[in-house]
């Protein structure tokens, strides 16, 4: 068990490069939807390895004990074996909690509604009532279920009264969040008729590639459930029972949302690290380890190993300022923001408008930060323009409850800004890092003691 971490934590820069390696948390978006399919596998026992343990995963899996379903966790072992239902849902009525993680929201709501009987309340934090809810509550009323909304017209809180889906033509807009779609996606084989669900607005594809390739993963003869036409329309044919794993078990990928912070590392550091089992781009199911390619761009040298991949960065070496289009994978913007102070130019990042409806608005939020650190900062609805000024030490940065924010800056923290190892940036409620990444932190001081010996 790690040991708490403080309101206040002070990083302490490394004085060496760092050296060694990390093994990385499994990932959450693969963890989650894994948990979905298991859960509507015909399979009693699906077993689930290298699964990340989180807060997050941890609401998605105490929601489907509360449905009735038996999850048996084993963190020692990375491993939650799920015993399937075939699309039903054992219990008849249900309160379930899912915090502020979204995608155990959605998740969550689709599987009630495809569900044929049963009554069930969903609800999470205060900040949960504010995210994105409406277009996948609007779709799957299309689809004849009855989803009621007891605060605010299309967000949570929700009491769906379960019949099952009928089928048909549905349009969405999961422009705000791939998860809407993905949601829809995983349940519609469970539906009476075909779901032919004609998509608005612009979505995070990776994602939505991710969820089409683990439904099919999910099926014994490894056909695919989700077919593309043209014009952004998914067409999802009725099976029953849909869902059974070839085998007993499915493997989950590290994530690569994790792996930015330590693939930036070695560039804020110097030195090299091994990432244990992460993934280069364009490999694997996670549409973030194309942040590989953003850590080539700044400078460094990135090498697959058997083990994983292998970054290092020339101490003293300069570090080039990167333009992106961040769409694709957003969720690590943050990181190249929170070191853009130490890169050679200016740095740009768009394609990140969404993610002002995310755990915080995430856009301003890191605008607001860098201004604190001294930092230039162009801000705009869709797009962040950084332009790097001395950073200036003693400052505490908000996290606003965001994992993300929290990581992000840690690796800045560990920049020697006074060539002492004096500490010259705090994080406040570190402790965040537990919706996706408990020992962040307690890693990162890990590695920075092994640097130190090596």
């Amino acid at each position: 068990m790690s040991s708490p971490l403080p309101d206040l934590l002070p990083i302490v820069p490394f004085t060496r490069p760092v050296q060694g390696k990390v093994a990385l948390p499994g990932s959450k978006s693969i963890t989650n939807r894994a948990l979905l399919l298991a859960a509507l596998s015909t399979q009693r026992e699906v077993r689930l390895s290298g699964a990340l343990f989180s807060e997050d995963t941890e609401l998605m899996g105490d929601a489907l004990l509360k449905l009735g379903f038996n999850v048996r966790r084993d963190a020692n072992r990375g491993e939650i074996v799920v015993d399937g239902q075939a699309g039903a849902i054992p219990a008849q009525s249900a309160d379930l909690f899912v915090g502020l993680a979204g995608t155990a929201a959605r998740f969550l709501t689709a599987l009630c509604a495809a569900a044929p009987t049963g009554i069930f309340r969903l609800d999470g934090v205060p900040q949960m009532r504010h995210r994105p809810m409406k277009p996948l509550i609007e779709a799957l009323r299309a689809l004849g279920a009855d989803v009621r909304c007891t605060g605010a017209e299309g967000f949570f809180p929700l009491e769906i009264h379960a019949r099952g889906l009928a089928g048909g033509t549905i349009e969405i807009d999961a422009s705000e969040s791939s998860q809407l779609l993905s949601a829809l996606l995983m349940v519609a084989p469970l539906a009476r008729g075909d779901v032919r669900v004609v998509l608005r607005g612009t979505v995070r594809r990776s994602y939505v590639e991710m969820t089409a390739k683990m439904m099919q993963a999910f099926r014994s003869d490894g056909s695919p459930l989700v077919r593309e036409e043209a014009g952004g329309v998914f067409v999802v044919s009725a099976v029953p029972r849909p869902y059974t794993l070839p085998g007993a078990g499915y493997a989950i990928e590290a994530d690569a949302s994790a792996a930015s912070y330590y693939l930036a590392l070695p560039v804020v550091t110097g030195g090299r690290l091994l990432l244990e089992q992460a993934q280069d781009s364009g490999q694997g199911l996670q549409g973030d380890t194309a942040f590989a390619d953003v850590i080539r761009d700044i400078g460094g040298r990135i090498t697959r190993d058997p083990a994983g991949l292998e970054v290092a960065f020339a101490p003293g070496s300069s570090r080039a300022a990167v333009e992106r289009n961040f769409k694709p994978i957003s969720d690590t913007f943050l990181t190249l923001a929170a070191i853009a102070p130490l890169l050679s130019g200016v740095t740009r990042i768009s394609g990140i408008a969404h993610t002002r409806k995310q755990e915080t608005d995430r856009v301003a939020g890191m605008a607001r930060e860098l201004t604190r650190l001294g930092q230039h900062v162009v801000e705009t609805e869709d797009a962040l323009e950084i332009h790097p000024r001395p950073l200036r030490p003693g400052q505490e940065i908000e996290t606003y409850g965001d994992h993300r924010f929290a990581m992000s800056f840690g690796i800045l923290g560990c920049h020697d800004l006074h060539g002492d190892g004096r500490s010259w940036l705090a994080i406040r409620d570190p402790a965040c890092c537990r919706k996706t990444f408990p020992d962040f932190f307690q890693l990162l001081e890990s590695v920075r003691q092994k640097s130190l010996a090596a």
